[in-house]
């Protein structure tokens, strides 16, 4: 793939992220992050969430994967954002829940930039808002 082969409407294949409790333990380590929501299902419960639930980072990141793979470069991202618009429950058991995460090149900008729009969605809802991503494309 290089910029001259990149359209307005090109969809990034789709791909899927199983997302594990253990997952989220090495997220936690990895991170700093040890709020106890991300951990215990009672206290997460207490406080109105349906269950444990995954770091926002943690979605966020697993997110523009769907992005690095097709460019192939991680720091061909120049700028990331988006809301974290719902919770991603995380189940205790040995299957998980998965992240699927769609996307398309919505502007195409000067210098080999683009920018992508991305959809992630978990059990059919959608979990980022406003997700977007500029991409340096290849020459």
């Amino acid at each position: 793939m290089d910029a001259e082969q990149v359209t307005v409407g090109y969809e990034i294949p789709e791909q899927e992220f199983t997302i594990t409790r253990a997952d989220l333990v090495r997220y936690a380590g990895a991170s700093g992050d040890f709020n106890v929501i991300h951990w215990n299902e009672r206290v997460a419960r207490e406080v109105g969430l349906p269950n444990v639930i995954a770091h926002g980072m943690f979605t966020m990141g697993l997110a523009i994967r769907v992005v690095t793979d097709w460019v192939g470069d991680p720091s061909a991202v120049v700028e990331y954002s988006c809301r974290f618009t719902r919770p991603v429950p995380v189940p205790d058991d040995s299957v998980g829940t998965v992240l699927t995460v769609s996307a398309k090149v919505t502007e195409l900008l000067d210098s080999n930039r683009a920018v992508i729009s991305l959809t992630a969605k978990n059990d059919g809802v959608t979990v980022l808002g406003k997700a977007r991503a500029v991409v340096t494309l290849p020459a």
